[in-house]
Order: structure tokens, then C-alpha cells, then sequence
């Protein structure tokens, strides 16, 4: 009789996690098909990251007025985040690329920033990769160099220690941009196993797309670029690779009178045809109608941000079942008040809701 008992016992244990199990992988394929049809809800914090002039390399006669254009990996047990710095002047050194690292989000606040000794000319919008063939960082970013005779385009530095800011090389163009074409701006990386491909937008409806070989990247035999998507958008395009799927996210920037907010498109390859996922403002990726502020809202834009990543390799790949993004914002009040490189621009972060508008 006991060992009968013991029998059940176990059989309804197991049957209890069975069951368990399959609730949970029902509440993943809920969430992914959510995801894969373009239902997005989110969450925002409070601003993360913002200027601090103390923490900052000293600038008493051009303050520092933003931080924007974040770039993050998560490596050993750090955030190791990357954005543009800029100050409140004209000229060359407005715009820096600036590195800082912290052990969780509370922390970002209070990190110390250091300057990256890049260039004295204009350079910023950073994406920061560790390129597995050449067990290498890399920063790729918008850059132009007189002195070297470089014209804004895309450009790359290397490191071999991540959180050396004063070990990144010069910077190299990934290629030369052909007289008359237009060199883009807000340049991303994504290889899948055999090509990397080179995303960045023109300001003017287009996304372009340039190939070349993994075994050529970084600087040699890239493609002429193509146009990729040509839709509503404006700038700030960052794509990736959907975990446990055989799809591609792209989410680019788009206007809607002063603010900014976020559209996506999907593929089936980084060279396939980008589909609309969720496209228009009233049903976008990431805009005032599908965002739980906070009770003081902070932000009216969403801006240049970038999903945090599973990884910190070429590949890019996102959890589709924890989507989080960390973005640049503004008032309204804030994006009105002067031109462009006026605006006070904060870091906050953005959660996937799963279970929907809350």
C-alpha cells in the first residue's frame, strides 16, 4: 500500500510540473507571438543617465547640455555604456564620444564619464560590438577627420580591453564614400555567419544597407550601398536578431511635429524585404499611445535607443520574451526650445510589458 502511495505521489508531482512547464511555454509563445505581430506595450523609468557637469571631463566654458545616442553591453557583471556627449558650443569639440560603466541602473547616475581621444572634428552616434573572428571590440560611428583626409562616413575603432577609454585606435573608415553620394548617418553593424552588413539612414525616407565578407570586415570589398526600406522614417535605425526565431527586427527613428517615436519592420534575412510590424504613430514600436508614464511624465519623445542585447557579439541577438531598451528623450517643452543641438537629452529605460497595457 505505501509503496502504491509513493507511486501517486511522485506521478502527481510530476504531473504538476508537466503541467507547469507547459503554462509557462504557452506564456513564451504568447509573448513572442505578441511580439511577432507587432503588439507593443511598454513602461518607462525615470530618467537614468543625465548631465552632471562633476562627472564629466571638465568644460567650464561649453558646458555639457546632453547625452544622447547610447550604445550598451552587459560584460562582466557590468553595464558598459557609449553615447554622444555634447556641449553647449559650435564648432569642432561640441560633440564627444563619452564611456562610462556601472554595475546595475541605479548606479548609472553617479558613473564617472571619460572622453574618448577619437578626433577634434565631428564624430558620435556609437555602436559598441566585440567582433568574435577577431576576438576584438569594436566601435563603429559617424566620424570625419580633415587632418586625414576622411570624410564623414562611417568610421571604426578597435580595442582589446573594453573599459580601457583610452585604448580605442584612430578612426578608420569601413569605406571611402564615392563623390556625390550621400554618406548617411547613424551607422550599425549585424553579421549573420558569412557577411556583415552595414545599416544607416539619409534622412530622407531611406534606410541603405552595404554587405561585405566576415573574413573582409572591417574595411575592405564592401558592396555599394542599396536601399533596404524606404517608408516614414527619418534616422536612427538599429537592427537585430530575434533569439529561438528566423527573423530580423529594425526599429527606426520617426517625426511627429517636434517628438520623435519609434517604428519596426521585420525580414527574413538581413537582405530580404523589411516588412511593417508596427509602423504607424498610433500603433508604432514605441510611442506616446503605447507607453505607461510615469505619474510626472518626463519624456514626449522616444529617440535613438538601442534593445539590450543577450550578447555582446557581431550578431546582435534580442529576447523577444524581454524586450528592454534604453533611449534618449525630451519633453516637448525641451525639443521646442532652440534648434536640434539645443535639447537637453536624458537616458531613460523602457520594459516590455508582458501581460499588456497595465
Amino acid at each position: 500500500m505505501s509503496n502504491r502511495v509513493g507511486i501517486l505521489t511522485i506521478h502527481f508531482f510530476a504531473l504538476m510540473l508537466v503541467d507547469g512547464y507547459g503554462q509557462d511555454q504557452d506564456r513564451q509563445d504568447s509573448i513572442q507571438s505578441r511580439v511577432l505581430s507587432g503588439d507593443f506595450h511598454w513602461e518607462v523609468s525615470a530618467p537614468l543617465v543625465s548631465v552632471h557637469q562633476e562627472l564629466l571631463p571638465a568644460s567650464p566654458v561649453h558646458p555639457w547640455i546632453a547625452i544622447k545616442d547610447p550604445s550598451v553591453v552587459r560584460f562582466e557583471d557590468k553595464w558598459h555604456l557609449f553615447c554622444t556627449l555634447r556641449k553647449q558650443t559650435q564648432g569642432n569639440g561640441r560633440i564627444r564620444i563619452g564611456y562610462t560603466s556601472f554595475t546595475d541602473w541605479p548606479e548609472a547616475e553617479k558613473a564617472r564619464w571619460s572622453v574618448l581621444n577619437l578626433t577634434n572634428e565631428y564624430h558620435g552616434a556609437p555602436q559598441i560590438l566585440y567582433f568574435e573572428p577577431h576576438q576584438k571590440w569594436y566601435l563603429i560611428y559617424q566620424a570625419a577627420d580633415s587632418s586625414r583626409n576622411l570624410k564623414f562616413g562611417p568610421c571604426f575603432s578597435t580595442n582589446n580591453d573594453l573599459s580601457d577609454s583610452e585604448g580605442w585606435t584612430l578612426p578608420q573608415p569601413l569605406y571611402t564614400v564615392r563623390e556625390g553620394a550621400k554618406a548617411g548617418l547613424d551607422f550599425w553593424i549585424i553579421c549573420d555567419k558569412s557577411k556583415a552588413h552595414l545599416f544607416f539612414t539619409t534622412l530622407d525616407g531611406r534606410m541603405w544597407r552595404a554587405e561585405t565578407k566576415l573574413t573582409d570586415f572591417p574595411d575592405r570589398n564592401w558592396s555599394d550601398p542599396v536601399v533596404a526600406l524606404n517608408a516614414d522614417i527619418f534616422e536612427a535605425s538599429h537592427t537585430y536578431k530575434l533569439r529561438n526565431t528566423n527573423k530580423y527586427l529594425t526599429f527606426v527613428e520617426a517625426q511627429h511635429q517636434s517628438s520623435r517615436y519609434f517604428k519596426a519592420y521585420l525580414a527574413d534575412s538581413l537582405d530580404g524585404l523589411w516588412k511593417p510590424l508596427a509602423d504607424t504613430r498610433s500603433r508604432a514600436f514605441v510611442s506616446p499611445f503605447n507607453v505607461t508614464q510615469l505619474e510626472t511624465a518626463w519624456t514626449d519623445s522616444f529617440s535613438h535607443g538601442e534593445l539590450l542585447r543577450l550578447g555582446v557579439d557581431q550578431e546582435m541577438e534580442i529576447d523577444p520574451e524581454n524586450l528592454q531598451m534604453l533611449f534618449q528623450g525630451a519633453s516637448n517643452k525641451e525639443t521646442t526650445r532652440g534648434a536640434y543641438g539645443d535639447i537637453l537629452w536624458r537616458l531613460g529605460l523602457l520594459r516590455f510589458l508582458k501581460s499588456g497595457i497595465q
